[in-house]
């Protein structure tokens, strides 16, 4: 067993660099922010903040005698370094800002990391001072002022389903303080979310909305003290992560279980892409999340064959047949898929875990919560701050990671709410001097979204990322000098964008028109499912081709202008 049926979410704690510090000297402060060497992508974010004027090491002044505009300057400068370190893939693959200034950042989920990692540095230097007025301090409240204003911005109201009683939860919630836990949540059934947790006062940033004490944290250790851990430890290339998966396929018998209350609330059916049936998968024929469900559930059926069958035939003491059926393993896989979380314990081991009660926290593209997945050794507690404010009344979300929508629906049984700007389509544009378009542009895949998500629909961009139009600007005519406007330029931009419109009118007709999915209340969750996301497919695909025809129409009144002149 692999582990790739470990934990999907991505827990992690404020990415500080170790060279990250504040020096206090004599005209007030110096904030060194650094790029780490280990940086994914460092090279590309070298060149970013190169382009912006900063190195990679930048030491940032800021005065006693600092005005509230120094203050905010200042904030901007730590705030463009801060960005760039915290930049992923797809940001970087779609970045706008050094071509658009209008851009003001990347996106809400890069822009409250990056607020919280500066507001992280500060805190901690503050914290233990004897007096923290002054200047430091006056940044802080700047920072947390700019949390606040993206907070009211990006507010979602939270729609309570009183009809719905959450008994099994609350008993879940009243044992976990019994035994330790602390929390500011109350759980309730939330509209279009299913449970969710709610704050029950309201909670501002740096306040912890939910503290579980290690002992109720489910992880490897549960499993080295049961007559299972003997068998497994002897067979090559069983992880951990398998292990606690076949410690809870039969755990959630066991009536006399530590954890019998958590298993009690686990639903019967988790109605993840990898539960669909036979309607919902022909439905999804010619699709990404088609694929993404078939080689899942094909890597699980072999893994299934391969080692739970030996097993049970092997041990059926130990591993008993009928705990240990398909259905059974699939059922677990999916609570492990969509319910662990990776920690880092106080030994430095990152562990996959489940989580009573955490596992209540609903996903969101803009999270209350980014910063958390490490164990304090000092209350040997894992704690969950709010990254920003979080009123009574009001759901409080994290992220589960930067995942594509088939990949939530696959793994987790959703479609995020809001425009997911991870909704990418990877695009095989051919071998043709793929080397060549690699060591010039740094990037070896291509990829399109919504071109909605742009700001920059103008000449030469259109709403397209600019890596993949260069690419197929060199790959249509390598020796033209691209983006000034002259004849060739401008008929070889309409070339490009004619290819980009062959590739997706084809792709939209895989994906059928609107009239092949009705909307019916008779409709099962699976097929329901499905067709939110061939909606979802069709939208960022029509959004593609309305950008190609906007842009051919553009290049061509350019064209005409110069005949005009001509």
């Amino acid at each position: 067993m692999t582990e790739e049926l470990s934990s999907n979410k991505t827990m992690e704690e404020s990415k500080l660099s170790s060279s990250d510090k504040i020096v206090e000297t004599d005209a007030g402060f110096t904030i060194v922010l650094e790029l780490s060497q280990d940086e994914l992508f460092f090279d590309k974010k070298k060149n970013l903040l190169r382009n912006k004027g900063f190195d990679i090491r930048e030491e940032i002044q800021l005065e006693s005698s600092a005005t509230p505009d120094s203050i905010s300057t200042t904030l901007e400068k730590l705030l463009e370094v801060a960005r760039i370190k915290r930049l992923d893939e797809v940001e970087l693959y779609f970045d706008e800002a050094n071509e658009y200034p209008s851009a003001k950042y990347f996106s809400s989920r890069n822009e409250v990391e990056a607020l919280n990692s500066i507001l992280y540095l500060v805190n901690n230097f503050l914290r233990g001072k004897t007096e923290k007025e002054g200047i430091l301090q006056r940044l802080a409240d700047a920072i947390v002022d700019r949390i606040q204003v993206l907070a009211n911005k990006n507010r979602v109201e939270t729609r309570i389903d009183t009809s719905c009683t959450c008994d099994k939860e609350k008993c879940l919630v009243e044992w976990g303080e019994r035994n330790g836990v602390r929390t500011n949540l109350e759980i309730a059934c939330v509209m279009g979310a299913g449970r969710g947790a709610i704050a029950t006062k309201d909670l501002e940033v740096g306040d912890i909305a939910l503290e579980i004490p290690v002992s109720l944290i489910i992880s490897e250790e549960v499993v080295h003290g049961t007559n299972m851990y003997h068998i497994l430890e002897n067979l090559d290339g069983v992880s951990s992560e398998t292990m606690l998966l076949l410690w809870s396929m039969k755990e959630r018998h066991n009536c006399s279980s530590k954890f019998k209350m958590y298993f009690d609330t686990l639903p019967k059916d988790f109605n993840t892409g990898l539960g669909f049936g036979v309607d919902a998968i022909v439905s999804l024929e010619g699709t990404l999340l088609l694929e993404e469900i078939m080689l899942a559930k094909e890597h699980l059926r072999e893994q299934y064959d391969k080692l739970v069958l030996t097993l049970c035939s092997n041990n059926p003491d130990v591993f008993p047949p009928h705990l240990y059926t398909w259905e059974q393993f699939l059922w677990a896989c999916e609570l492990w898929y969509s319910n662990s979380m990776k920690i880092l314990f106080a030994d430095g081991k990152l562990r996959t875990c489940l989580i009573p009660i955490a596992g209540f926290l609903n996903h969101s593209l803009y999270p209350h919560i980014v910063n958390y997945g490490k164990v304090h050794s000092a209350t040997n507690t894992l704690k969950f701050p709010l990254s920003r404010p979080c009123h009574v009344g009001e759901q409080c979300c994290l992220s589960y990671g930067n995942y594509s929508s088939s990949h939530f629906i696959t793994f987790y049984g959703f479609l995020p709410q809001g425009d997911n700007p991870y909704d990418v389509i990877s695009l095989d544009v051919g071998e043709a001097d793929r080397t060549e378009d690699c060591s010039i542009s740094g990037w070896s895949t291509h990829m399109v979204r919504g071109t909605w998500f742009s700001n920059n629909h103008t000449i030469f961009h259109y709403g397209f990322p600019s890596p993949l139009l260069d690419y197929l600007r060199r790959a249509q005519s390598p020796e033209l000098d691209r983006k000034t406007i002259t004849q060739s330029n401008l008929q070889n931009e309409i070339e490009v964008l004619e290819i980009l419109q062959s590739i997706f009118s084809e792709m939209m007709q895989n994906h059928g028109t609107d009239t092949d999915m009705i909307d019916s209340e008779n409709d099962s969750w699976d097929v329901k499912l499905a067709t939110e996301y061939k909606d979802l497919q069709r939208r960022i695909i029509s959004s593609i081709l309305a950008s190609c025809d906007a842009g051919i129409e553009l290049v061509q009144t350019e064209l005409s202008k110069m005949n005009m002149l001509a």
